[in-house]
């Protein structure tokens, strides 16, 4: 029954090693069966946290568009241990990450252009902020977007100026 349970979740999608347990564990099964099945499973090939990881990182930032840390979050929320977890996110180049965040502001920033230049500061740098973006990096994509866009430094907040 374990390796069923296992292996219809894997037919459906990746998995976790804490995922694939906690279906077992809902179906029953006892946890050193559910440790024999997994450790058999994570042997052959069929569970390696490592590339779920990596592949979830790649997948959820071009995807979605989110940050280092809300991918370190993600992972964790599905049982990646918090070292593994944080290998894949590291695997995420700061470039990549600053030119996805450019990206995003760059697709909301016409639908700001009716706001007075703080508000337009606080509706980008709150995108950014849930997608897991950090207040510096987001800070400093919103106040370029926001020059090239025409709006003069001196109508954002002082506090933004600052680097």
């Amino acid at each position: 029954m374990a390796r069923t349970v296992a292996l219809n979740r894997l037919s459906v999608a990746p998995q976790t090693r804490a995922q694939l347990d906690a279906a077992m564990a809902r179906k029953g099964v006892p946890e050193e069966v559910r440790d024999g099945v997994l450790d058999r499973f994570t042997d052959v090939g069929l569970v390696d946290d490592a590339a779920y990881a990596r592949a979830w990182v790649e997948s959820r930032h071009a995807g979605r568009g989110l940050a280092r840390r809300a991918l370190g979050y993600e992972l964790r929320k599905r049982g990646v241990e918090p070292a593994v977890a944080d290998d894949a996110v590291e695997t995420l180049d700061p470039e990549q990450e600053a030119a996805t965040a450019r990206a995003l502001v760059a697709a909301r920033l016409p639908s700001t252009r009716r706001l007075d230049p703080v508000a337009r500061t606080r509706r980008l740098t709150g995108l950014l902020a849930r997608k897991g973006y950090p207040p510096g990096l987001a800070f400093r994509v919103v106040r370029e977007a926001l020059e090239s866009d025409g709006v003069d430094g001196v109508d954002l907040p002082d506090d933004f100026l600052a680097d």
